[in-house]
């Protein structure tokens, strides 16, 4: 078991932690990590429920079990299903699962509104766990899992005189949908500290949508100051990187997947 990354994101208010693990060995590290965040962290509290940028439902928030290869896929679902069992079981935090174990359903879908909508939608029945109890955990909310291919979590700041509000227009543009239309991206707007712009994306199909087309789509409207990878991404999502858009703290051994895998 390896621990190749950890993120930790004070305007986005979460850590991302990627681990590398066999099944069995995955599963025992990630619910070693699930309770300690079930005890160390609230929610659920007003305060704690409206802070960060970051939409969330829960202290372990979301749990991808994620496969490089169709060889790995089945081992990868079967874990992710032996992981979102615990959690349910052992800590009792209600699972919900997304993607291909949940009939494409997306995370997107079960977070509209926050952990205190999520909390009514399921006492009204409109929704229920795949696994646990049928109510939120008090402090820890609710935990969404899913196994997949990678995604790349990749922001981009621009530069003033750019706002959150044009932030959140160029969002809208880039997403799966908007003008721009790119696959499989989603994205929203957001200020941070100081009263930056960020746009903050999920590249849900890195090995089609490169994240140098990314950059060129929102530097149609606005000037790309820099760049943020979070956590890991396939070599693939970073060929023809534009040199002219800085990216601090990167570094290609430790994360790029197969350079940090020894592939």
């Amino acid at each position: 078991m390896r621990l190749l990354d950890v993120h930790s994101d004070a305007n986005h208010h979460r850590s991302v932690f990627t681990l590398a693990g066999q099944p069995g060995e995955l599963s025992d590290a990630l619910m070693r990590g699930a309770a300690e965040a079930t005890s160390r962290i609230d929610v659920m509290s007003d305060r704690d429920t409206r802070r960060g940028e970051h939409p969330h439902v829960g202290a372990i928030d979301v749990v991808p079990v994620v496969y490089l290869n169709n060889a790995a896929r089945g081992a990868a679902c079967a874990e992710a299903l032996v992981v979102a069992d615990r959690i349910g079981e052992e800590l009792d935090v209600p699972v919900f699962l997304y993607g291909a174990l949940a009939d494409g359903r997306t995370r997107a879908e079960v977070r509209r509104g926050g952990a205190m909508r999520l909390a009514e939608r399921m006492r009204s029945g409109e929704l229920e766990p795949d696994f646990g109890p049928g109510k939120l955990h008090p402090g820890a909310g609710a935990t969404l899992v899913a196994a997949r291919e990678p995604l790349v979590a990749f922001n981009l700041e621009l530069s003033a005189p750019a706002t959150v509000e044009d932030a959140r227009r160029i969002a809208a543009l880039v997403r799966e949908g908007g003008a721009e239309g790119l696959s499989g991206v989603r994205a929203i707007g957001v200020a941070l500290a100081g009263g930056v712009a960020q746009v903050s994306m999920n590249v849900e199909r890195p090995l089609d949508i490169s994240l140098a087309k990314v950059i060129e789509a929102v530097g149609r409207y606005a000037e790309v100051r820099s760049a943020e990878l979070v956590g890991l991404a396939p070599r693939a999502a970073l060929e023809g990187f534009p040199e002219d858009v800085p990216m601090p703290g990167f570094d290609p051994a430790c994360h790029v997947i197969e350079n940090a895998l020894g592939c």
